[in-house]
């Protein structure tokens, strides 16, 4: 199964993106040894150099460890994974807030929007 991508940011950083996603949701566990360079790059659909590049990026983010003749594995460094979290939601906090200043929306219409979708729950 191959990934669909979109042309506004580099395939390797929508892959660290999912990854980093699926480490979050509790797809990829701490301690999950990780697809190897090839399996991956042949199930997304993109060059081996890619895989590796994500590889990388992942292991300097401090969420992955390679260990050699055995794989990459997810960080077991919980803080690591809360620290990860954190960053999550403050990117996504301000891509929304640029978001809706480029159509002209003030912060605060938006919070009486979100208030009143949490009144109707």
């Amino acid at each position: 199964m191959t990934q669909d991508f979109t042309r506004d940011k580099p395939i390797y950083s929508q892959l660290v993106d999912i990854i980093c996603g699926d480490i979050l949701k509790g797809n990829l566990q701490p301690g999950d040894r990780m697809q190897s360079v090839r399996e991956y790059s042949l199930e997304v659909g993109v060059n081996v150099n890619t895989v590796h590049r994500v590889y990388k990026e992942l292991e300097s983010m401090e969420l992955t460890e390679t260990k050699r003749g055995q794989g990459t594995f997810i960080t077991i460094d919980e803080e690591r994974i809360l620290h990860l979290r954190e960053n999550m939601k403050v990117k996504l906090v301000d891509q929304f807030l640029q978001s809706i200043a480029a159509f002209g929306f003030s912060k605060e219409e938006i919070v009486q929007i979100l208030q009143r979708k949490e009144e109707t729950k």
